[in-house]
């Protein structure tokens, strides 16, 4: 079956969920952004600033994360191989 797309609209017109709490907010400031003007503010600033460093560490962490599964997978096999190594030396 094919499916079809609905009518799009202007992006102008489409309002993304995140924009309802700025219009909540102040529906002015909304506005003026919708039309092209970023608001100058030193909290805006820094704000951005943060989410960038927030994001730095957040990919740190993920790369560390990845590095110590395979340390674990590293391990698990030792013990397993150390294991095997250990029943046949007994064995034989």
């Amino acid at each position: 079956m094919k499916q079809t797309k609905g009518p799009s609209l202007p992006s102008s017109d489409v309002i993304k969920a995140s924009e309802i709490g700025q219009y909540c907010y102040c529906s002015i400031a909304w506005y003026l952004q919708k039309c092209g003007f970023k608001p100058k503010s030193q909290l805006l600033e820094k704000g951005v600033k943060k989410h960038e460093e927030l994001g730095s560490i957040i990919e740190f962490t993920k790369k560390s994360d990845n590095k110590s599964k395979s340390f674990e997978i590293a391990g698990y096999l030792t013990l397993i191989l150390g294991t095997l190594i250990f029943i046949f030396g007994v064995i034989l």
